[in-house]
């Protein structure tokens, strides 16, 4: 994988489900929680109040079952921008065993805060990911 921004992930009880996996809907909060986090350490005050970032569509391959008190990261890094659109990668896994837990590609769409109309990705955003 193609060197990113790395988050853990704090595993609550109520992450489970009944079945005692963690619910598909907790993986796709951690991709966003990550997304954000990402974001907000490249972005400075003005930036946040310029833009804001909107999902399009998530794709999730859940790999390898997350089992209790196992300490995890999430890992993503941006694969491309073009007009309004940025495609996100997001690796989850085991910081222990280093064991890919699940995959996700998020589709995202840049909007200017005020409008909330879609904003094309102007170069000198494009270059703050790329720096990474």
């Amino acid at each position: 994988m193609e060197k990113g921004f790395i988050k853990e992930v704090i595993i609550q009880p109520s992450d489970f489900d009944q079945m005692g996996h963690v619910n598909n809907v907790v993986y796709l909060q951690w991709v966003q929680d990550v997304a954000e986090a990402h974001w907000k350490s490249i972005s400075d005050e003005d930036l946040l109040k310029e833009f804001v970032w909107v999902a399009l569509r998530h794709e999730i391959d859940y790999l390898k079952e997350i089992k209790p008190g196992e300490t995890i990261i999430a890992e993503t890094f941006v694969k491309s921008m073009e007009g309004v659109k940025s495609e996100r990668h997001t690796v989850i896994s085991s910081a222990d065993s280093g064991q890919v837990k699940s995959k996700a590609i998020t589709f995202w769409c840049l909007l200017d805060a005020k409008s909330k109309r879609p904003k094309r990705i102007p170069q000198d955003l494009k270059d703050l990911f790329i720096a990474l």
